[in-house]
This record gives C-alpha cells, sequence and structure tokens, in this order.
C-alpha cells in the first residue's frame, strides 16, 4: 500500500469512527471494503449536506428496512456523537410513524429507548424515566380550529391547495392529525421534516406523495438542489440504488418545473 493510499484508509477508518461511535470491522469481503471506501471514504466525506441532515436521512432507511443491527448501530451513533439529541430523536419516531407506519415506528422508538440507557450508563449515569408529557402539546382541541390549521399547514407544506374534508382519510387523518398536528410540532425544523418525509415516501415507492414531497421541498426554497442531491444519493446508499433512481427522476422532474426566480 503506498502512502497516499494509507492516508486515505486511515481517515477514512477515522470518519467511520467518528460518524459510527465505534471501530470498522476488518475488510473481509467485497461488501465491508464497499461499506469502508465507498459508503464511508466518499458518501459521509462529501459536502453538500450537514451531517446531521445524513444522519436523519440514514435512520430513516435502516428503520424503514427493518434491519436489526443497523438501527442499532445508528441510533446508538446519533446519540452517542450528540448530533441528534433525544428529543428530537423521539419527534423523528412520531414523524416516522406517519409516513412508514406505526409498527416499525414502535421498534424505533423500543431500540432508541436501549441505546440512551446504553449511552447513559457509558457515561457514568443511571437513565432516568423519560417525563410524562402534558396534553398541551398536543395542540387545539376545537377540532374545527385544528383542521383550519391544518388546510393551511398542508397548503404551506405542499404548496398545493388542500382536499376536501371528505373522507376519514382526508378529514381525521391528512387534515386534523397529520397538518393539523404532526408538522405544527416542535423539536423539528420543518426542513427536517421535509428531508425525513422525502427518504419516507421514496422507501414506501408512493409516486405521488414523492413527487409532491420534492416538488414542495425544491419549490419552497427549503431543501437546495445540491442538499436534494445529496439527500438521494445517501439514501441510494443505505436503501438501494434502484429506489434511489425513483427518488433522482422525480428531483430532477421537480427542479425542470421549478418557479422562475
Amino acid at each position: 500500500m503506498g502512502k497516499d493510499e494509507h492516508m486515505e484508509t486511515t481517515a477514512t477508518t477515522q470518519l467511520f469512527r467518528t460518524v459510527m461511535e465505534q471501530d470498522p470491522s476488518a475488510v473481509t469481503t467485497p461488501f465491508r471494503s464497499a461499506l469502508r471506501d465507498f459508503v464511508f471514504g466518499e458518501i459521509w466525506a462529501r459536502p453538500g449536506l450537514s451531517r446531521r441532515d445524513r444522519r436523519w436521512v440514514t435512520l430513516t432507511c435502516v428503520a424503514g428496512a427493518d434491519s436489526p443491527t443497523p438501527i442499532d448501530d445508528q441510533v446508538y451513533a446519533a446519540l452517542k456523537s450528540g448530533d441528534i439529541e433525544l428529543e428530537a430523536m423521539l419527534e423523528f419516531v412520531l414523524h416516522f410513524a406517519v409516513y412508514c407506519g406505526w409498527p416499525k415506528a414502535s421498534h424505533l422508538e423500543m431500540v432508541i429507548a436501549q441505546q440512551w440507557a446504553r449511552v447513559e450508563r457509558e457515561q457514568g449515569r443511571e437513565p432516568e424515566p423519560w417525563p410524562v408529557l402534558t396534553n398541551e402539546s398536543l395542540g387545539p382541541n376545537d377540532w374545527d380550529e385544528r383542521t383550519e390549521w391544518g388546510v393551511q399547514e398542508f397548503v404551506e407544506v405542499n404548496l398545493v391547495p388542500a382536499p376536501r374534508a371528505e373522507t376519514p382519510y382526508r378529514h381525521a387523518g391528512i387534515l386534523n392529525f397529520v397538518f393539523g398536528h404532526v408538522w405544527q410540532r416542535p423539536g423539528l425544523t420543518r426542513r427536517e421534516r421535509r428531508i425525513i418525509t422525502v427518504a419516507c415516501v421514496a422507501i414506501d415507492d408512493s409516486p405521488v406523495p414523492l413527487r409532491t414531497h420534492v416538488t414542495s421541498a425544491l419549490h419552497s426554497g427549503d431543501i437546495t438542489k445540491e442538499e436534494m442531491d445529496e439527500t438521494g444519493l445517501q439514501f441510494a446508499a443505505y436503501y438501494g440504488f434502484a429506489k434511489g433512481d425513483a427518488l433522482d427522476q422525480a428531483v430532477e422532474a421537480a427542479w425542470s418545473t421549478r418557479p422562475n426566480d
């Protein structure tokens, strides 16, 4: 191994340790080689997207893929590094549940509890029970007001008119809960919710939501084209290049129809 190659491998190994909060496994297979040299040597090392944002994409992917060890490792690394706070991680679970399903989110939250306790004990603290939340955090209990908020939030997020409240899915689900409550909760920025949502709908093979959320994220200016391209690459590394290709096509279509500046 030449000097430059050795230095590059050392830098990649150090980046792996920084991101994952553990040493990499020995490179004994083509997969392990690509994990070190491509996923960490190239993708995690790229500019254009913060490490926190890359963690949101990665966490969404491993949770959506039902990958036990990767879920454990990525949750632990995100919490141990301090890149994502516990409160934000728990808020992520709720948003993820909306777009990828409650059973997957239930497992994800269980892992967060386990890995948080692990981090606390490693730092010499006995983990304390999480505080019970108050009902004030649930927003208004006036249903008309809440639905009105949901209509407004739907328009602001999706940049299209809100659907009519003519089915339980649209009325109770989309307008009252998803946009009348979840998208308006503190704990995550709208930009972070967009990144998580884009990754979720790309996982779900949902053509209309994928097109809608990619388009609104780009046209709103909440996510730049460079950031969206990096999101797509990070997504492809952790959920597969076939689905990554569908996301990339949605990005290019949305970018080509952006409003004139």
